[in-house]
């Protein structure tokens, strides 16, 4: 696996659905804004923006997993837009899942916390992306989530 680029997006206050002992805690947060650092697939420069609008849709199981499913679109610099469906699963020690629970913020360091992108992409200069696997290392901080992206290599 290969870093290609950072996203550091911010984030709002997690709006809570519901909470119960059987499906856990649904949360939807916002995404305000953000930036994305970088290379392409060839090595060369890439910085954009997150754009407004996009959504984080949460829910932490009882067991204290957090399945992870986010969507948010970027604008590179070139004008060049491509939109992200990004699946994963956050998880703390055991004995952090009650504070999980209740919404406190734990330290990103005792976090795992992996997703999976996917990409749709608009011009040929962005294709790339959907024609290859991408792992994300994620961390969590109190109004924003950092995102590494490593491409997978054949």
């Amino acid at each position: 696996m290969r870093k290609l680029f950072t996203i550091s997006v911010k984030v709002d206050k997690p709006i809570v659905v519901g909470q119960d002992e059987i499906n856990g805690r649904r949360q939807i947060i916002p995404i305000r804004s953000g930036i994305l650092k970088g290379f392409d697939i060839d090595g060369n420069s890439i910085h954009g923006e997150v754009l407004p609008g996009g959504v984080d849709n949460q829910v932490i199981r009882p067991n204290g997993v957090c399945e992870v499913c986010a969507r948010y679109a970027v604008r590179l610099d070139s004008g060049e837009g491509f939109y992200i469906d990004n699946n994963g699963i956050r998880t703390v020690p055991d004995e952090y899942v009650k504070n999980v629970l209740n919404g406190e913020y734990i330290n990103p360091d005792l976090y795992y916390f992996v997703t999976t992108p996917t990409f749709e992409t608009y011009t040929p200069n962005l294709k790339w992306m959907e024609k290859h696997m991408f792992v994300c290392k994620g961390r969590r901080e109190p109004d924003a989530v950092i995102i590494n992206y490593y491409v997978v290599e054949g």
